[in-house]
């Protein structure tokens, strides 16, 4: 069976080396095929052995080479694994932010045919798709990224972030494709009990879930322990996420 890879990234210190690693360990024990993990990085210390280690690729642009305050608050820099070469890594990439929680097999995000598959974000009736998973083949998009960099302000005039950027540059191509929506839920939206349930019932594992997504506030340490981020959400400590979050 041909090898995959799953990437990540990981820049400043909103998250430690502990996320990458519990995010390999996830990856381990739900992915059947081999694979290749890498994680692109400006600090390797604390990352496990069996985790490839490279540097944020440079593309030829000062607002991501330069890592600008804006680069990172916004995740443009996940950007940078659309650059070629990415090293010597070839054919299906799977990205991941370091902030999800695995709850099932990954095994099935390799089967749908399609040059771009990402979540379908919730909040959003056009294109929009949410980038904590998506899957990709290395250099087949180098053209956003080339777009981005021939005039930024223009590229980025009528998005927010990111994964508008990209989801909605793929979608003019006709390549953009979503998860079953099942497959990828939110923590937020999906997993609390609605009011005033959520006094009462810890947070759920959602029919069919494979990937719970932490937008926002919580964090998965922080619904462990209960703690919501806002005061108007009640977030019971939720205790499965140790079962998986490891």
């Amino acid at each position: 069976m041909q090898p995959v890879n799953v990437i990540c990234i990981k820049w400043g210190n909103k998250y430690g080396s502990d996320y990458v690693n519990t995010l390999y360990s996830m990856v381990s024990r739900n992915l059947s095929r081999p694979f290749r993990f890498v994680c692109l990085t400006d600090d390797a210390s604390g990352i496990r052995d069996e985790v490839e280690v490279k540097d944020i690729p440079q593309v030829g642009f000062s607002d991501f080479d330069e890592r600008k305050p804006w680069t990172f608050a916004h995740g443009w820099l996940k950007l940078t694994c659309f650059a070629e070469p990415l090293y010597d890594l070839e054919g299906q990439t799977l990205f991941l932010d370091l902030d999800i929680v695995i709850v099932g097999s990954l095994d099935e995000f390799f089967e749908p045919e399609g040059d771009f598959l990402v979540i379908k974000e919730w909040d959003k009736s056009d294109a929009t798709g949410n980038t904590s998973v998506f899957r990709f083949n290395i250099g087949a998009h180098v053209d956003a990224l080339e777009h981005l960099k021939a005039d930024p302000v223009a590229a980025k005039k009528d998005v927010r972030n990111e994964q508008e950027y990209i989801t909605q540059f793929v979608a003019r191509q006709g390549k953009l494709k979503y998860w079953p929506a099942e497959w990828c839920r939110s923590f937020k939206r999906h997993c609390l009990r609605p009011f005033p349930l959520s006094f009462f019932q810890q947070p759920r594992i959602p029919e069919g879930a494979k990937v719970i997504i932490f937008h926002g506030r919580p964090h998965p340490d922080d619904a462990i322990a209960g703690r919501s981020g806002k005061w108007y959400r009640k977030v019971l400590p939720t205790t499965w996420i140790k079962d998986y979050w490891r």
